[in-house]
């Protein structure tokens, strides 16, 4: 009984021995191939550093304004008997907009008129009377002076009847409708908004070390959220001849035609003032780079070293950036003009992998994109 146990226990290790000797050599058989597989390359565009000269820019924020915008207001107060205009309706200088009930006045002013007339005549009457020497001199004058009051008094009361209609103070763009029919209006309360859309205003602040810098006639992009990569063309109105005493800075004026109509009051904006002066800088697609908490970083296209492979590798390179200008962005170090860089397909990229170019995949770039639907 021994003996066959020790024999099934010899069989064991052996069959074991042999299924773990067959399991080495194909572990050391996949590390073997592992040492020897290549991956396929990874396909990329890529574009060359280069240099250009840009125009210096001063770069600010600021907020757009109508070169006219009130917002509607009564200066006496009475009850809106009529509104003739719509939320969001253009109209013309002297439109009208709103009318107050002035019955009341409307009757003063009549009886005031009858005043006047009675008082016209009787002056017209005692001038006749002096001429006879039938009258004194100052019962003349008291006279005329009566026709002048009456006068004045139908004068005032045509003038509350004129303030009681509202019409528009200049052409533009009326706001939302904060007034109902038949409401009572106090003296100043809101009726709607009016803007002028053409021209437009933005203003916006710059430190007093740039006042040398500025001057009337100079351009000035800017760029907001609300048309994502459309840039503004206008230039400078208006510099301020003084400075804010708390922050030493100039607040500066830009003009912009504004024909189409986009800009709207209170709009935020991206401002840049375009210097006459332009400056060298090495240029670089934005789409190369690669924003890391480490800092910024590019891969660099580099001949391979492998003589049994023809492809190009890559080589990540930390740069410091600079300005971007539409599609491009400067690079301050890091990189010489006709160092090669991957753009399109970075983020599966790393240092020492081979790689394919095909620049018919990369969308077109510029300095001044024109996005579709904008």
């Amino acid at each position: 009984m021994t003996r066959k146990l020790l024999a099934g226990i010899l069989i064991v290790l052996v069959v074991f021995g042999v299924l773990a000797t067959v399991k080495f050599f194909q572990v050391k058989a996949m590390i073997a191939a592992g040492a020897h597989y290549v991956p396929p390359p990874e396909t990329i565009s890529s574009a060359v550093a280069h240099q250009e000269a840009w125009p210096d820019t001063l770069p600010a924020v600021g907020s757009v304004s109508a070169a006219q915008g009130v917002t509607i207001a009564p200066e006496i107060a009475g009850t809106v008997s009529e509104i003739d205009f719509e939320s969001g309706a253009t109209v013309n200088q002297g439109d009208l907009l709103v009318r107050l009930d002035a019955s009341s006045e409307e009757a003063q002013l009549r009886a005031s008129e009858a005043q006047a007339d009675l008082a016209k005549i009787t002056a017209e009457r005692q001038r006749k009377l002096v001429v006879d020497k039938t009258i004194s001199q100052s019962e003349l004058d008291q006279a005329e002076a009566a026709y002048k009051q009456a006068a004045a008094n139908a004068d005032n009361i045509r003038a509350v009847i004129e303030k009681k209609t509202i019409r528009a103070p200049f052409a533009g763009r009326l706001g939302i409708r904060l007034i109902n029919l038949g409401e009572q209006l106090d003296v100043g309360k809101s009726i709607v908004s009016l803007q002028s859309p053409a021209p437009m205003f933005v203003d916006f602040s710059l430190p007093q070390a740039n006042l040398s810098q500025l001057a009337n006639g100079l351009k000035v992009g800017i760029k907001t959220d609300a048309y994502p990569g459309v840039e503004f063309e206008g230039e400078i109105a208006a510099i301020n001849p003084d400075l804010d005493v708390a922050s030493r800075s100039v607040r500066v004026r830009a003009k912009y035609d504004n024909a189409d109509g986009r800009l709207r009051g209170g709009m935020f904006v991206q401002a840049e003032v375009l210097l006459p002066d332009a400056k060298p800088v090495l240029a670089i697609p934005a789409t190369a780079l690669l924003s890391a908490p480490s800092g910024d970083s590019v891969f660099l296209v580099l001949a391979s070293t492998n003589s049994s492979s023809t492809n190009p590798v890559v080589q990540q390179a930390f740069i410091r950036t600079g300005r971007t200008r539409g599609d491009f962005v400067s690079v301050e170090s890091g990189l010489k003009a006709g160092d090669k860089v991957a753009t399109a397909g970075i983020f599966k990229l790393r240092s020492g992998m081979a790689v394919t170019e095909n620049n018919e995949i990369a969308p077109p770039i510029s300095e001044t994109p024109t996005p579709p639907n904008h």
